[in-house]
């Protein structure tokens, strides 16, 4: 399942404050535990490089998920202060993904915001 969110600063608490509501709603909006996840990619866009979002997903309790942070093309014009999520994860046979898109980051998958 796919996500983003838009951190308020380049500050460690926004961004940790970002990435936990990211995860939050990935989890609570999939139903997923953790141990159904088999990994999770984070990438930040170029502007963001006070933490980790690795580091924030640990602390909300995805110690043994294997986690790793990237960074996006900077491609000119994009949106700026982005943390993105690609979960890999097992899920229950009928299960739809529902792709988690916060705040601003909606209007980069409009076509998935609508059909949320």
């Amino acid at each position: 399942m796919r996500g983003a969110v838009q951190a308020e600063a380049n500050e460690a608490g926004a961004i940790s404050a970002a990435t936990t509501e990211l995860v939050r709603g990935l989890i609570e909006r999939n139903g997923l535990e953790p141990q159904a996840m088999v990994s999770c990619l984070f990438t930040t866009t170029d502007d963001l490089d006070a933490e980790f979002p690795a580091a924030a997903a640990r602390e909300l309790g995805l110690e043994a998920v294997p986690l790793l942070c990237c960074r996006e093309i900077p491609v000119p014009g994009s949106m700026p202060r982005v943390i993105r999520a690609m979960v890999h994860y097992y899920a229950p046979v009928g299960h739809e993904t529902t792709h988690v898109y916060l705040g601003a980051t909606q209007g980069l998958r409009t076509d998935l915001h609508a059909a949320q």
